[in-house]
């Protein structure tokens, strides 16, 4: 039985962590399955994923292949049977589009050539220039369905709850990222006709006549409107058809539940794939969560899983994973936990030029912070490469291969084509074997928060669409992605994490948002905030709450309506916003509380009147400018800086603290570059700790003004993490702290990796420890001392053995 609640994934009653490896069975020769399934162990997966190409399993109408009669290295049930018999699940992803470098994005030739009314059309009728197809077009949704029907027929008997092993179920990949990417809204007649639907039954008759100047129930005339729209509803157009694109994609995520269930695939997680890291970062990636949260949220049953192509993971773009996994959970159901289907490993080198080389710190740190914030799936992608093998469908286009990579694929992945491990396979082998040592306590933890959140406004995000020549949608989207991220994570969250602040997200566009629960929190703003979200806020802090606006105050709605709802009642009249040109650099001048500091340039800022008791702290430098001021609000407090800053520690620190948030796991390192959290369940916790940069750190740790590890002061080594227990129990023996993770757990052992000069680990137990040349014992306030004797330098692995 698998269920899904309190953020967990519970497999037969028990809080299961699950680590998974991605191994293409169709990209590999069937006598090297066993092979590549020894790596997987090895590295302490507990869980094998896969693809399952439709292009392979069908190349040509009606001819399936799933069980290797045409080649050996198809037979799906075969692959998934030798992982069952190596004990491990399987999370299985049938598409129907797989992408994986596919041809075709793994959807058979002959769909598109037989349905050609399935293949969108951009704005003004331009061809899309991505192989997408309509996802509700009725000859693509017949085609997906005896695709189904054949695929699930493996599937369905090898099922955790029919005594099998796949624990998981992806419905396609991806969505909406094809069309995103290409700013192409997949505007074929069918979805147009859909669209229209979806809005007549969204508006009242009058109040949609006044939105769109037109007869939508004229199919030429909405074509035309559609496609090419003029600026009168431009920027109507752009909110609706993000809001309907949602509700598209939910309608047929459920078809595919629907599809999957009716041919015998029930009782376990259905699991939806979000997109969007790039270039190395995540700023871009809430887009995908934008399209597909309400996929996923629409019923249980349904898990999100992330995209996480970061490579590095550094002072740089530390504050994005931590964001992405908090907007993640923000828009969650409350049962659903995080996991994260496509985890990205290896070295980096994807083009084989050697230009892209990941330290060794990259997948280790990464899963860490995961499993730090609630992660209770990872699948490591790419596991290990494979073949792109010939096949007869794809002649003509260059290759005559599967894929686009040519004959090898995923060069990259810690275990190569041939079978080869590489540098980054053993430190991330470690970080797993680390975390599934004590999978049942991490299984069942949360992150331990401070009080305050990041605010996640899911429109903010609904840009993929953008009609090029529209001066109003270009305005809109361009003011709201200046502030949505870079400024905001750059300066605001990053200052966040180096101060010490462990946080969550919450969504404040679909969620509550009550003092009581969220103490304060911290507000990227554009110019353009809708309605609701406004009032939201404005009773927030009327309530009770603290709130740090970043960016802009908001005057008009997001369709450029003018609104000031929040302005009006922070008791202020935004006058203008300013850039710098040339022959003109701003700088700010601080004062109140936020003085002394250093007068700093800027390159925006926005200006306001303020009324009487609105505090101005922040000011442009020569003009005198008010773009910086706190305010009283009923019962709350609101702290705006409308202008952009540096990543001032400080500065953050004392404008969190006069909203009533303080760091409760803190360090002493002046160099910064650590990031820390905790989690903890019944009395139990974990210290996480990563070390950003390339020097040892020094440090004493602090907890709720205690300080850990008996007061010992810490060194964090260069480019390393740690999982400190703190009160972890395990066969009648608690440790009460230790310097040194533990790597293993049996009943009369402990294994643990050192991390210090002598490490110290403290014991809670009647059992006798027993003696060894490795450590010395002794008694200490009632409990046992145990000092390493071994430098982790030299020698990182100690054992601790009870008579």
């Amino acid at each position: 039985m698998i269920e899904i609640k309190n953020k967990q994934i519970i497999i037969d009653g028990k809080p299961t962590l699950i680590m998974c490896g991605e191994i293409h069975y169709y990209r590999l020769n069937r006598k090297d399955w066993q092979d590549r399934i020894d790596n997987l162990k090895e590295a302490g997966c507990n869980a094998v994923a896969t693809y399952v190409p439709w292009l392979c399993h069908e190349p040509v109408e009606g001819q399936f292949d799933l069980d290797g009669h045409t080649r050996p290295e198809l037979d799906l049930g075969g692959f998934i049977d030798l992982c069952a018999k190596n004990d491990l699940y399987f999370f299985v992803r049938p598409g129907p589009f797989i992408m994986a470098e596919m041809k075709n994005e793994g959807i058979p030739y002959w769909v598109a050539k037989k349905h050609p009314e399935i293949v969108p059309l951009g704005w003004d009728g331009n061809d899309a220039t991505t192989p997408t197809l309509d996802y509700l077009a009725p000859g693509f949704l017949a085609e997906t369905k005896k695709w189904y029907k054949e695929v699930m027929g493996v599937i369905a008997p090898r099922l955790h709850t029919n005594n099998g092993n796949i624990i998981g179920v992806q419905l396609d990949n991806e969505i909406g990222m094809l069309s995103w990417v290409s700013n192409c809204p997949d505007l074929t007649d069918h979805v147009i006709e859909d669209f229209s639907g979806w809005l007549m039954e969204e508006y009242e008759a009058a109040i949609l006549a006044e939105r769109y100047p037109f007869d939508l129930a004229e199919h030429e005339v909405r074509v035309e409107k559609f496609r090419s729209p003029s600026e009168d509803y431009a920027p109507e157009l752009l909110r609706d058809l993000g809001h309907y694109m949602r509700n598209r994609f939910a309608r047929y995520v459920a078809i595919l539940r629907n599809y999957a269930e009716e041919f015998g695939v029930k009782d376990v997680p259905f699991i939806v794939n979000i997109h969007g890291t790039g270039g190395g970062r995540g700023l871009t990636y809430p887009i995908g969560i934008s399209q597909l949260y309400e996929s996923y949220t629409q019923d249980e049953g349904y898990l999100s899983g992330s995209d996480i192509y970061f490579g590095d993971l550094d002072v740089t773009t530390f504050q994005d994973l931590y964001l992405i996994n908090g907007f993640m959970d923000a828009v969650h159901n409350p049962d659903q936990p995080l996991t994260s289907v496509e985890f990205n490993c290896g070295d980096g080198n994807f083009g084989e030029t050697y230009g892209a080389r990941y330290d060794v710190s990259a997948a280790d740190f990464k899963t860490r912070m995961c499993v730090a914030q609630g992660n209770r799936l990872i699948n490591y992608y790419l596991f290990t490469g494979g073949y792109n093998y010939q096949i007869e469908e794809a002649a003509g286009d260059g290759n005559g291969r599967i894929a686009s990579t040519g004959e090898r694929h995923g060069f990259a992945a810690p275990v190569n084509p041939e079978g080869k491990l590489n540098y980054t396979f053993p430190r991330m082998a470690r970080s797993i074997k680390t975390m599934m040592a004590v999978g049942d306590k991490l299984a069942g933890m949360d992150e331990e928060r401070d009080e305050v959140a990041f605010a996640f406004i899911p429109d903010y995000y609904m840009t993929e669409y953008r009609y090029p020549k529209s001066a109003k949608m270009k305005e809109i989207i361009d003011n709201v992605t200046m502030h949505r991220g870079a400024g905001a994570w750059e300066l605001v969250a990053r200052a966040m994490l180096l101060a010490n602040y462990r946080f969550g997200s919450v969504d404040i566009q679909n969620k509550e948002l009550n003092p009581d629960t969220t103490r304060s929190i911290v507000v990227p703003s554009a110019r353009y905030m809708d309605r609701e979200v406004q009032e939201k806020l404005v009773q927030y802090v009327e309530n009770g709450g603290g709130l740090f606006l970043y960016g802009e105050v908001p005057t008009f709605d997001m369709e450029g309506k003018p609104f000031t709802a929040l302005a009006d009642a922070l008791g202020v009249e935004p006058v203008g916003v300013t850039f710098n040109h040339h022959g003109h650099n701003m700088s700010l001048t601080a004062e109140a509380w936020a003085a002394p500091r250093p007068e700093i340039r800027t390159y925006f800022t926005q200006t306001f009147k303020t009324a009487d008791g609105v505090v101005p702290f922040m000011r442009v430098t020569e003009t005198n400018d008010i773009c910086g001021f706190e305010s009283t609000v009923g019962k709350g407090k609101a702290i705006v800086l409308a202008a952009a800053y540096r990543c001032d520690l400080d500065f953050v620190e004392k404008a969190l603290g006069r909203l009533g948030a303080k760091a409760g796991l803190t360090h002493d390192c002046e160099y910064h570059g650590i990031f820390s959290t905790s989690v903890a369940a019944e009395g139990e916790r974990f210290i996480h700790l990563l070390n950003l940069d390339g020097f040892d750190k020094d440090i004493q740790l602090t907890f709720q003004g205690e300080k850990l590890l008996g007061g010992r002061r810490f060194t964090l080594q260069s480019k390393d993490g740690v999982m400190l227990p703190m009160n972890v129990s395990y066969h009648d023996v608690t440790i009460a702290y230790s310097t040194a993770e533990v790597l293993k757990v049996e009943k009369d052992s402990f294994e643990f990796r050192l991390t210090q000069s002598a490490d110290t680990i403290c014991l809670e137990t009647a059992r006798e420890v027993a003696e060894s040349e490795s450590y010395s014992v002794e008694m200490l306030d009632g409990k046992i001392l145990i000092t390493s004797k071994k430098h982790a330098k030299v020698d990182d692995k100690l054992v601790v053995y009870f008579s």
